[in-house]
């Protein structure tokens, strides 16, 4: 199973947004599958603020786990992940049209009548699982474009 079906499935069992993009490519970084649904528990519905899309903010995450910086000394890799970061948003942005949360979803999550618009209108279950697939392919294609 590639990796956006994976974390297509994640969100469709029940974990959020987040949380589905980042567990789905756990175990290329030696994380398990438990570490990872931990760390991205947080971030889901734009960090329940309606910000960056939680899927977008899983995505980031796989691309830190990736091109983060870890040694102080090393500038190079604090310039690759921030390079890194806004190409994927940009690209995120180009086809989604957006990567905030409220924008996506015409719905402001972050108070519960933008969470009632939302379950109303079926956007957990339709739109959701779109921005999910798409943050998993970009970062797969990004992770892929490097192993050429």
């Amino acid at each position: 199973m590639d990796t956006a079906t994976k974390a297509v499935q994640y969100y469709k069992n029940g974990f959020i947004c987040s949380q589905a993009v980042f567990a789905a490519f756990a175990d290329q970084f030696g994380i398990t599958e438990k570490q990872a649904l931990l760390i991205g528990a947080c971030f889901g519905g734009g960090m329940s603020k309606a910000e960056v899309c939680g899927a977008c903010t899983g995505a980031l995450m796989v691309l830190g786990m990736k091109y983060g910086q870890f040694d102080l000394n090393d500038t190079d890799s604090r310039a690759a992940q921030g390079a890194k970061a806004a190409q994927f948003l940009e690209e995120f942005k180009k086809r989604k049209g957006s990567y905030i949360c409220r924008e996506l979803l015409d719905c402001d999550i972050s108070n519960n009548e933008g969470k009632s618009c939302a379950r109303a209108n079926g956007l957990f279950r339709s739109l959701c699982p779109e921005m999910v697939r798409a943050a998993a392919e970009i970062v797969a294609e990004m992770l892929g474009r490097e192993d050429r």
